[in-house]
């Protein structure tokens, strides 16, 4: 499948067919990883990796994906360049697109990636954004495929703030893969309903069904509960508005018990507040998976730059 040359701005953009391409080639690209052999296909390509948020997954992730390839990754911190700053972004991107092969860029607004993509002419990677996270939900899947031996067919619950990156980007990608799922959260925290109703258009065509409640009887049959911190980056003034609006909603032992199976599993994308989002012994009980997830975002970016740059 040739993926040359696009950029990864959110799932929204890719097929079906082209999700499970990156993360069949991710799950060869571990395969290989694990017996000690790397390749050469980014060889002589430099990456840009901007970062207006701080980041340790993605961050390593772009890094030692990279280098395992055989190319050059520059970080460029909030201070490092002028970005928007003393500089429009549309500059940093064509000067950037003339020194770099590819751009990773994590931070606020979404509108910047797709400048960035636009002004640049390479790649640009979402690494993160207020809007989407799609390289956090390639990971996701490989892990679940990795589990269950299958995407179509599995039911996923997300709890939790139901608006935020990480649930628009699970709705996305569950209803383009034929995955059933539901965001379980308080309704002023529910996703945006023009979202909703492009997911809906994905689902008819998968077969997956989706569903947004404030019951937890919605986690019964569950295959898998996925959570999140419940402030995310930039609201940390909310902390105790949001502590005190989701508590119903923390992944616990009871909430699990509704689940009615023996063999559900508990995923989260990292960093993790145990006792609010999740109590710690839940997040035990699950931790080697949680780790399998986090190290898949190596192994699924790097099958991104790879797809999209490299030489295969």
């Amino acid at each position: 499948m040739n993926l040359k040359g696009r950029s990864l701005l959110t799932l929204k953009d890719y097929t079906s067919k082209e999700i499970a391409y990156l993360i069949e080639l991710a799950f060869e690209l571990k395969q290989k990883k694990k017996q000690g052999i790397t390749g050469n296909s980014l060889k002589g390509k430099n990456i840009a990796l901007i970062f207006e948020k701080p980041s340790t997954r993605t961050r390593c992730a772009f890094t030692v994906g990279c280098i395992d390839e055989g190319g050059h990754p520059e970080y460029l911190g909030k201070d490092d360049i002028q970005l928007g700053h003393k500089e429009s972004i549309e500059d940093t991107a064509r000067v950037l697109g003339r020194m770099f092969d590819g751009i990773e860029f994590r931070g606020y607004k979404q509108e910047t990636a797709e400048k960035l993509a636009e002004y640049s002419e390479v790649p640009v990677w979402n690494g993160l954004t207020d809007t989407y996270h799609p390289t956090q939900i390639l990971a996701d899947f490989l892990t679940l495929k990795e589990h269950f031996g299958k995407l179509k067919g599995l039911k996923l619950v997300y709890v939790g703030d139901g608006r935020n990156n990480m649930a628009n980007s699970l709705m996305i990608g569950c209803s383009k893969m034929g995955i059933h799922f539901t965001i379980l959260a308080p309704q002023v925290l529910w996703p945006d309903d023009a979202l909703v109703e492009t997911c809906k258009s994905y689902a008819s065509v998968s077969g997956s069904e989706l569903e947004v409640s404030d019951s937890l009887d919605v986690v019964e049959g569950a295959d898998a509960i996925y959570t999140d911190v419940w402030c995310s980056m930039g609201e940390e003034e909310k902390a105790d508005e949001r502590i005190a609006l989701l508590k119903p909603y923390q992944v616990n032992h009871n909430l699990l018990a509704r689940t009615k199976k023996q063999n559900t599993i508990f995923l989260h994308c990292l960093p993790a507040v145990k006792g609010n989002e999740v109590t710690e012994e839940v997040f035990e009980r699950f931790a080697n998976l949680i780790f399998d997830q986090a190290e898949n975002r190596m192994h699924t970016i790097k099958a991104v730059m790879v797809a999209t740059l490299g030489n295969i």
